[in-house]
């Protein structure tokens, strides 16, 4: 049975390193949020460096995950005391568990501060979704090639948003609602 890759990739207005207080919040509501997804129905893994190391991103060992990658149009540092991202990768068991995972709780909670923390968008999309085969594991790479290619030509089968989803065989499914229902705080 496929399962749903999801990656969302987002610009922070200020570094990881930054040591004011936005930044600080931002980073410890984010293990939160992360310790309270891995416990969702329907969560199955999510990209960790090998080490448990999370302060380090770019040129860490991310196992079967690959290299790290981010997309083309993020231009701010690669240093650990300058990188200014935040990015996540993770496996599903559906994109129903990973919809409810992402727009209920406190993930939800922390998408509507998301303008606190983030840069305003230009256009690029927050987040991408396709599916993989059982066993798989997506890479970096994939997540970022499928970002952009969502960003060049829209929602389709090989890419998509939960607002206008795929089902495994391709078909999308009726207006976006069938399993995934628009929600306010849905960016796309």
């Amino acid at each position: 049975m496929p399962h749903l890759a999801l990656y969302t990739f987002g610009t922070l207005k200020s570094p990881l390193s930054d040591p004011a207080p936005l930044t600080s919040e931002f980073y410890e509501r984010g293990e939160a949020v992360y310790r309270r997804i891995s416990r969702h129905p329907g969560y199955l893994a999510r990209a960790e460096t090998a080490d448990g190391d999370r302060g380090l991103l770019f040129g860490a060992d991310w196992g079967a995950w690959g290299d790290f990658a981010v997309p083309t149009w993020y231009d701010k540092g690669r240093t650990a005391q300058t990188t200014a991202l935040a990015t996540t990768l993770s496996l599903w068991t559906g994109l129903r568990a990973a919809f409810d995972a992402v727009y209920t709780g406190l993930h939800r909670e922390a998408l509507a501060r998301r303008h606190d923390w983030f840069e305003k968008r230009t256009g690029q999309p927050s987040h991408v979704c396709w599916w993989v085969s059982d066993g798989a594991i997506p890479t970096w790479q994939d997540g970022v090639s499928r970002l952009e290619h969502l960003h060049a030509h829209g929602s389709a089968p090989h890419a998509f948003t939960f607002h206008r989803p795929f089902a495994p065989d391709g078909t999308a499914a009726p207006d976006g609602t069938a399993e995934a229902p628009r929600h306010p705080l849905h960016p796309q």
